[in-house]
């Protein structure tokens, strides 16, 4: 009978635990932060889901972007590439100068320079993150709005008369 009891309010407590669970809503875009430190500048990038933006010898692609809904615990899930290029003059056609590149810095775990693919969680950026010596890029949040774009000026309003 005591066991009986136990299964009864061990499965009652993870349906009622299931029910206040919500799953994740896909997003349009998403808002991540990039950090160079060298310089210590961070930057706020905003881009839409299939996107790919550059920042320094970066170029991040954004697959996905998902948020829990505003009655659940804040949480944001980006899918992103992001991919090496490389340093601006240098040549092609060099491959010793290529080879002894690839030996310093993060080495590409995939083709086309690829450093990370992955998902990225808003609240533990350190669960799955960019392993580079000179960049950092983290989300912040996903949105379901474009990237602002700069407002034109507004026209001054007629005088009365």
């Amino acid at each position: 009978m005591t066991r009986f009891i136990r299964f009864t309010l061990a499965t009652a407590a993870m349906a009622l635990a299931a029910a206040g669970a919500h799953a994740l809503e896909p997003r349009a875009g998403v808002k991540l932060r990039a950090l160079d430190k060298i310089t210590g500048n961070s930057t706020d990038i905003s881009a839409k889901v299939g996107e790919t933006l550059t920042f320094g010898r970066l170029k991040v692609t954004v697959k996905a972007c998902f948020q829990a809904p505003p009655e659940d615990t804040p949480e944001s899930a980006a899918f992103l590439e992001i991919h090496a290029t490389a340093p601006a003059g240098k040549g092609q056609n060099d491959a010793a100068a290529e080879t002894a590149r690839m030996h310093r810095g993060p080495q590409p775990i995939g083709p086309d320079g690829l450093l990370f693919s992955g998902w990225m969680f808003a609240s533990s950026p350190g669960l799955s993150a960019l392993e580079h010596p000179t960049y950092d890029v983290w989300v912040i949040n996903c949105n379901t709005s474009t990237p602002a774009q700069p407002a034109a000026p507004a026209a001054p309003a007629p005088e009365p008369n």
